[in-house]
């Protein structure tokens, strides 16, 4: 007799979903602290806001994705760092606003749902939250045919943090002569994949095997792009409160062009001493094999500055003194003068 069709022949297996989740459970779980309420499982996340301490919180929230370097994952069957891509990413965007985490939704779009690839991008987006003290309370599992493409997964994530409103960046005044730090990334973060993979492998036909031309130190391409975005929050935040971090960048899509004078005054200019740092092989790389223009390189990518901080001159060599015992590179990157609201690079 014929039992008729079911989801799984459409594409959908929802026993396969479920499995997945039960398999990152106490990876989710490990996130969680006294605030989440309810657990696992409800058709809501639920986080007790109270904030000891805070006189006047405000909620931050951002939500972002993690794009095309999902595409290299794919490409080298390596899936565990897109988690922590996701996470680090919304993490640092909320720090520009002085908020510590609180909790992060993901969302994981797919063709069809395979168990390993969603336990490596579960599990290290649960392992980056917990380094923040911050909790993976909720996600959406979407397995859509038709949609996307077999193989190709899609990472987006949305986070909420809290600031209390006398620390909330940017903090006036931002003058000209405050000094810009720059701290180091690791490499492109979530940025720049679409033109560094054409480049790369459609242009010059390399492969993720390869090293990276011109870096004897390479392992390999793969391992180059897939390193997983910087989190910088345990490094910054504790120097927040002393007063001597007037704003916070980010530098993601846009680069260093774009993303600096958001946090800027209208009459104030950004001034980039571009010596002040030697670019990673990977981007040499990419330029080279490309023939991009400099500053075009420095709107697509990072160019291995991952976070700018604007900082208050009598403050500047304590600063950097504290993020590089932090572990976090750090070095005077240029300043700020009298200008229009933009950046020059020199």
């Amino acid at each position: 007799m014929d039992e008729g069709q079911n989801y799984a022949d459409a594409g959908v297996n929802i026993d396969e979903a479920q499995a997945s989740l039960d398999s990152v459970r106490d990876a989710i779980a490990a996130s969680h602290n006294e605030n989440v309420l309810g657990g696992i499982g409800g058709f809501g996340a639920m986080f007790n806001a109270q904030f000891p301490g805070i006189e006047r919180p405000i909620l931050v929230s951002s939500i972002d994705g993690v794009g095309t370097k999902t595409i290299v994952a794919q490409m080298t069957g390596d899936y565990s760092g897109l988690g922590h891509d996701i996470v680090n990413h919304c993490v640092n965007d909320i720090l520009c606003q002085g908020a510590r985490p609180l909790y992060f939704l993901d969302y994981f779009g797919c063709s069809r749902l395979e168990r390993d690839v969603f336990n490596q991008i579960v599990s290290g987006a649960a392992a980056a939250c917990a380094a923040v003290n911050c909790a993976l309370i909720g996600g959406e599992t979407a397995e859509m045919p038709g949609v996307y493409h077999d193989g190709e997964v899609d990472i987006v994530g949305c986070i909420t943090g809290v600031v209390d409103e006398a620390h909330k960046l940017p903090r006036p005044p931002i003058v000209a002569g405050d000094r810009l730090v720059g701290l180091a990334s690791n490499g492109l973060h979530t940025n720049g994949y679409s033109l560094a993979r054409k480049v790369l492998f459609h242009d010059s036909g390399l492969t993720t095997k390869d090293p990276v031309p011109g870096d004897p130190e390479s392992t390999s391409i793969g391992e180059a792009l897939l390193r997983p975005h910087t989190c910088y929050f345990n490094s910054v935040y504790p120097l927040l409160q002393s007063g001597a971090i007037k704003a916070i960048a980010h530098i993601t899509g846009g680069g260093l062009y774009d993303n600096l004078p958001r946090v800027l005054p209208l009459n104030v200019q950004a001034k980039i001493n571009r010596r002040a740092w030697t670019a990673l092989p990977i981007f040499e790389a990419i330029q080279a094999l490309g023939n991009i223009p400099e500053p075009e390189m420095c709107r697509a990518f990072n160019m291995g500055i991952g976070m700018i901080l604007v900082v208050d001159p009598d403050h500047l060599t304590d600063t950097i003194t504290a993020l590089n015992e932090s572990g976090t590179p750090a070095a005077e990157i240029g300043k700020l003068q009298s200008g229009p609201q933009d950046v020059q690079i020199v």
